[in-house]
Parts: C-alpha cells; sequence; structure tokens
C-alpha cells in the first residue's frame, strides 16, 4: 500500500502544517466560545439552543477530522481542501455568534 504524502514536498507540508495550526487555533478559540454559550444555555434551559450547540460539536469534529485529512491530501487537491475548510470554519464561527444572539435574545425575553 502506498502512502498518499510520496507526492507532497518538503515545503508544501510545512505550509499545510502552518495552515493546519490557524485553523486549529481558530477552531479552539470558537470551541471556547461554545463551552460558555453551552453553560449559558444549559442554565437557561434553552432546548434548541443546546440543540444547536449538539450540532456545531459536530461541525467542530468534522473540521478537525478534515484538518488530519489534509496531510494525505495531494498538492494538486490541497487548495480546494483549503477553501473548503476555510468555508466550514467560516460557517462554524458565524453559526456561533448567531447562537450568541439567539441567547441574548432568549435572557432579554425571560
Amino acid at each position: 500500500m502506498t502512502s498518499k504524502t510520496q507526492g507532497i514536498s518538503p515545503e508544501q507540508s510545512a505550509v499545510i502544517k502552518a495552515y493546519q495550526d490557524k485553523i486549529s487555533a481558530q477552531v479552539q478559540e470558537a470551541k471556547a466560545k461554545l463551552e460558555v454559550l453551552e453553560a449559558t444555555a444549559r442554565q437557561k434551559k434553552a432546548q434548541a439552543e443546546i440543540a444547536a450547540i449538539a450540532s456545531l460539536k459536530t461541525a467542530k469534529q468534522d473540521i478537525e477530522t478534515r484538518l488530519k485529512d489534509l496531510k494525505t491530501t495531494s498538492e494538486s487537491n490541497a487548495s480546494r481542501a483549503k477553501a473548503e475548510i476555510d468555508a466550514e470554519v467560516a460557517k462554524f464561527k458565524s453559526s456561533i455568534a448567531d447562537l450568541g444572539a439567539k441567547l441574548k435574545t432568549h435572557t432579554a425575553a425571560k
């Protein structure tokens, strides 16, 4: 069985590693915000928001899996894979921001 990494140059490998580190930092920051929102939602017994948080946790895991898979992506597909990951991270962070706004509204309504 041959490895897909054979076609990746050391330079490309370094670029992918730097990209993975950058995205991982963004995901960890968003995860911290998500944990705060989860605590708030549980405290307020906001069931819809708790369900949304569960969905966002799954999205976070998907992003992390894609990042790991990026190591074995060929150079020719790396740009497309990074663009897809960037879009997922943007959606993830936006969803967290929307959820935060909903929780603030939920708090104001009570």
